[in-house]
């Protein structure tokens, strides 16, 4: 009897440990699949955070790249605002000293008055009007008049002073500004 009860005690205790086997076998197994789902899923969102770093990295270079790009295109900008400033400036300096000389202003009247029929006004400074009468007394149909408002230059007046064309020094600088800016353009590019 004490072998059977020995043996069933065996047997119990056999059971008890595969049983008790089998239940840790199954804990492991179990362990091991959540440990795979985990690793899995860390991983897809290891990947999901390092495609989205890498699109957010593309973006701000691009953004970087445009900014700098825009902060060229405006740099330019403002250089060959600058540097026509300065052009106007001189152009309108030396337009101005141009005008002044009595002997320059003369040639320019007449040249701007050698085709005009009928009466002709011209308008100048009291200092350069004075000269260009001396000069222009040979002439009919001219008739100089001072103007205080001028400045450098004179105006010529047709048609009873319908029609009136401006030789001032902002006038002549402005126009020879306009025409020189595309070339100053190109070369600032």
């Amino acid at each position: 009897m004490s072998e059977d009860l020995q043996s069933l005690l065996e047997k119990i205790n056999r059971e008890g440990v595969e049983k008790a086997r089998a239940e840790a076998d199954k804990i492991i197994a179990d362990a091991k699949a959540k440990a795979a789902d985990i690793v899995k899923t860390a991983n897809a969102e290891a990947a999901k955070s390092k495609a989205d770093a890498e699109k957010a990295a593309a973006d701000y270079a691009a953004r970087a790249a445009e900014t700098v790009r825009q902060a060229e295109r405006d740099t330019i900008l403002k250089i060959e605002s600058s540097v026509t400033a300065l052009l106007e400036k001189v152009l309108k300096a030396d337009v101005d000293a141009a005008l002044a000389d009595e002997k320059t202003a003369a040639a320019l009247v007449a040249e701007a008055i050698k085709d005009l029929v009928g009466s002709v006004e011209v308008a100048a400074a009291p200092k350069l009007a004075a000269a260009l009468k001396a000069q222009l007394a040979s002439k009919g149909n001219v008739t100089v008049v001072m103007d205080d408002t001028l400045g450098t230059g004179f105006s010529v007046k047709t048609d009873g002073g319908r029609v009136e064309h401006a030789f001032t020094g902002d006038v002549i600088a402005d126009e020879l500004a306009k025409r020189l800016r595309p070339d100053l353009a190109k070369l600032l590019k």
